[in-house]
């Protein structure tokens, strides 16, 4: 099964979804679509350049929001039965749409590819490009095999560290995977990731806008949306994904 396009959702509680599109529509440089749903809870966030939209913002009734992937692909059923015999669930099946659940409970979508292809540039050093999905270590092994298995035509391989393992895309898609492998046993969840030619100069903005620190990795800094979501500035490179190279 080829995917064809990628979309990172922002997932964000209802009474905090107007303040999480402003944010993240002025982070990413894009501008709000019209509103969609039978309760407005879904917005597309449009480059201003024309090219294809990657990045979408959902409002959630409960919990505290997160972050899911698209998959855009020519068969939506075969996609979904494919996730299926892997280990996935179908939460629910609205006839275009499949919304599944991952072997280690991670939300994720099959929609019909509409002919996307050309990927957002690099926004003021920054490019919203990664999902990361955190899953809890007696399930991190079992879900890097399901998404392996489920996405062939992507390249699977271990992260610059032992509890990281990347799924990268063919050449031109604009959203990649981060599994990580939690230190505790809790549910899966997710959570954005953008890459960043100079951290500290897009944690400056970010902050403008609206987001406060919450603290510093070895190559990352997380970040708290004025929505509530955390997110991480990563000091890979916006134009490739790949780790800057060491001298």
């Amino acid at each position: 099964m080829t995917t064809r396009w990628t979309y990172a959702f922002v997932d964000r509680p209802v009474p905090r979804f107007a303040q999480a599109c402003d944010f993240w529509a002025g982070v990413t440089g894009t501008r709000l679509s019209e509103f969609r749903g039978e309760r407005r809870e879904f917005v597309t966030l449009l480059p201003a350049d024309g090219t294809d939209a990657c990045v979408k913002i959902q409002a959630v009734a409960s919990g505290p929001g997160g972050a899911h992937l698209d998959f855009c692909v020519d068969d939506v059923r075969e996609f979904a039965r494919t996730a299926e015999a892997l280990g996935a669930h179908v939460v629910a099946d609205q006839g275009t749409l499949v919304v599944l659940r991952s072997p280690a409970g991670q939300l994720f979508c099959a929609d019909p590819w509409r002919g996307q292809s050309a990927r957002q540039p690099v926004f003021r050093g920054t490019r919203l490009d990664q999902v990361c999905l955190d899953v809890p270590p007696s399930l991190h092994e079992a879900e890097v095999a399901f998404w392996t298995a489920l996405l062939p035509d992507w390249e699977s391989f271990p992260g610059s560290l032992p509890e990281f393992h990347v799924l990268r895309p063919p050449a031109g898609f604009p959203v990649r995977i981060l599994l990580q492998r939690l230190e505790e046993e809790r549910p899966a969840s997710a959570h954005l990731d953008l890459a960043c030619a100079d951290i500290g100069a897009t944690r400056a903005e970010h902050e403008r806008l609206g987001a406060e620190f919450v603290a510093e990795g070895r190559s990352w800094t997380v970040l708290r949306d004025p929505a509530g979501g955390l997110y991480c500035l990563t000091g890979r490179d916006p134009e490739t994904g790949g780790l800057p190279s060491r001298r």
